[in-house]
């Protein structure tokens, strides 16, 4: 059997890989613009784009140009050294958003929300002694799938198979000011919350509550944390999913999207929190590597031109339309649209596992939300030809 069949494929990752992965008996071989191949040439019009990483889409010259670039000169020497490609990189992400002021590169998301629970503790610490070590998050949250984070992650099948889980958590009511104020006190060193929540339903946050949890930090002398792992760098039509409320986090953590594929992450925080953390506090062997850090930076300056922006609030109002079009037509079928820009939500009358699922078959790829969201994350480099195809497929799906 050859190798490189699909059948040889599938074989060798029920065989030696941890089944930890509900995978269709497809193997992807290529990709370009916003089309995945399959080994037989089939394409997939993809609106997943690696669960909201792929933000350029497949085979962006400028990104393919830069890895060429850069790995024929350094991968990778530790963080032992400095190298350019780190510190250019990190400037651009201080210099995007008044909050923030020093980086640390991580190699993924959940490493990034791992860095700031400590970093939050650490702070906390060193300002206010032992004891105040409580992290409030929310329900539906998720934020990823290590011991600290998935202890501020509210599903409880993410949880439960691992518990004990790292103490020192209590869940609010998302978008419930009440609620958040009821979970407020002289114990909590910071409060984490997503812009726009992926895994809890596309459902986003209230300016008004991101204001409140803006006030409420402030009197308990706790840190904010916003998750953007998901819908930062671009994905709303402004580069940071909370730019429009207004209000200033403490510290921020990205991920998927920065380095069009490549491991990284980052922890963006502000001076106050970094003064407070010291050599030898916090490291990591990859993270922030000459190579992600080179290819981030290329990223990071195409996706917050200003072109590049309003083509993404240009777009994302077309689908808003298109699926407003196609929920007011299939009433019984749609209950609700959630999300923002190109991170949306179909919250539909059954479940969304057979709905992806039949989707996958006239090769449109979704993903889900919970049990009953289809989630739409498309490379932020659609066009209104993808809109349309997509929406006729959902159309058919949800007949």
């Amino acid at each position: 059997m050859a190798a490189d069949t699909i059948e040889a494929v599938v074989q060798a990752d029920r065989e030696f890989i941890l089944q930890t992965y509900a995978r269709p008996d497809v193997v992807f071989a290529r990709g370009e613009g916003v089309y995945l191949y399959d080994t037989e040439g089939q394409p997939y019009l993809d609106f997943v784009a690696g669960i909201a990483v792929n933000a350029l889409g497949y085979g962006d010259p400028d990104v393919t140009q830069v890895i060429a670039a850069q790995s024929a000169q350094l991968i990778h020497v530790s963080n032992l050294y400095h190298t350019a490609p780190a510190g250019k990189l990190a400037r651009m992400l201080v210099e995007s958003s008044p909050a923030f002021d020093k980086v640390f590169f991580s190699n993924s998301g959940t490493e990034a929300v791992e860095g700031a629970i400590k970093f939050a503790r650490r702070h906390a610490r060193t300002h206010f002694g032992e004891g105040k070590t409580t992290i409030v998050a929310f329900d539906g949250s998720f934020h990823g799938r290590t011991m600290g984070a998935v202890a501020v992650t509210a599903r409880e099948k993410y949880r439960e198979p691992f518990m004990p889980v790292m103490p020192g958590v209590r869940f609010a009511s998302f978008n419930d000011i009440a609620a958040l104020e009821a979970a407020m006190g002289d114990d909590v060193c910071a409060v984490i919350l997503e812009p726009i929540q992926g895994e809890g339903g596309l459902r986003v946050a209230d300016d008004a509550f991101l204001t409140a949890a803006r006030a409420l930090c402030d009197q308990y002398h706790a840190l904010l944390v916003f998750d953007e792992i998901q819908c930062g760098m671009g994905r709303t039509g402004t580069l940071w999913a909370h730019t429009s409320s207004g209000v200033k986090p403490d510290m921020m953590t990205v991920a998927k999207p920065l380095a069009a594929g490549l491991p990284i992450g980052a922890v963006l925080l502000n001076q106050r929190i970094a003064d407070s953390i010291h050599v030898g506090d916090h490291g990591t062997t990859f993270g922030g590597n000459p190579l992600a850090t080179a290819v981030a930076g290329v990223v990071f300056r195409k996706v917050n031109a200003p072109d590049f922006l309003a083509h993404v609030r240009q777009i994302s109002s077309y689908l808003d339309e298109s699926l407003q079009d196609l929920a007011a037509d299939m009433p019984d079928a749609i209950l609700e649209l959630r999300g923002r820009g190109l991170m949306r939500g179909i919250r539909i009358s059954g479940a969304a596992g057979p709905a992806r699922e039949a989707a996958y078959a006239q090769k449109l790829l979704v993903a889900t939300a919970g049990d009953d969201v289809i989630r739409l994350l498309p490379p932020l480099v659609i066009d209104t030809q993808h809109v349309d195809a997509a929406i006729i497929t959902l159309r058919e799906v949800l007949r």
